[in-house]
């Protein structure tokens, strides 16, 4: 594997940061050199977050470049939109929950937050592949917490093959970073996204 490169992107409270220690974590468990940042302002008050996740043979910038993007997972639709730089026609695939968690950035500026089927439009041009999901709901009716949504994504683009890591260095990444109050909630979400159609 030359190169993968993840975009995470959400709000602060979503688990983007738990996602990328856990895709992180399940490159590492598969020898495979990673690097990985964070680049947020308000995250514990409802701001934008994303990480970047780059891993492969030999990786040396935690950096995506505008274009390079080979999956991104965006935890809330209007920060996905706000990635969308980072995707190509031909290379990128978007993950997007469809749950809308209204960044503070809404607020402060008074816009009006797009609907769903605008924001699917937007990231057209920049990928052939736009995939939705209400994954907060699916988390919410399985353990009671939307945050959950994080790991059900994970475990939907690990069985579509959307990213190239092995089921079994997930579980063991999840162990890495995951309390383990919540490991049990957390590995039945996520075989939840194993089984989603």
């Amino acid at each position: 594997m030359k190169e993968f490169n993840i975009i995470i992107t959400g709000v602060g409270g979503q688990g983007v940061l738990t996602l990328t220690n856990v895709i992180t974590w399940s490159a590492l468990k598969e020898g495979l050199d990673v690097k990985a940042s964070e680049l947020h302002g308000l995250a514990q008050r409802s701001g934008a977050i994303a990480c970047h996740v780059r891993f492969g043979n030999r990786i040396y910038s935690p950096l995506v470049l505008e274009g390079k993007a080979d999956l991104i997972f965006g935890l809330e639709p209007l920060e996905a939109l706000r990635s969308c730089y980072f995707g190509s026609r031909n290379r990128t695939i978007f993950l997007v929950n469809t749950h809308r968690v209204i960044p503070s950035s809404i607020f402060i500026t008074k816009e009006e937050y797009p609907s769903l089927s605008y924001i699917v439009k937007a990231l057209r041009p920049f990928s052939d592949k736009v995939i939705t999901l209400d994954a907060s709901e699916v988390a919410k009716n399985g353990t009671g917490d939307v945050v959950m949504a994080n790991m059900y994504m994970l475990g939907y683009a690990c069985a579509k093959n959307l990213i190239q890591l092995k089921k079994e260095s997930i579980l063991d990444g999840m162990k890495e970073v995951i309390p383990e109050r919540h490991i049990k909630s957390n590995i039945r979400i996520l075989n939840l996204g194993f089984k989603a159609k």
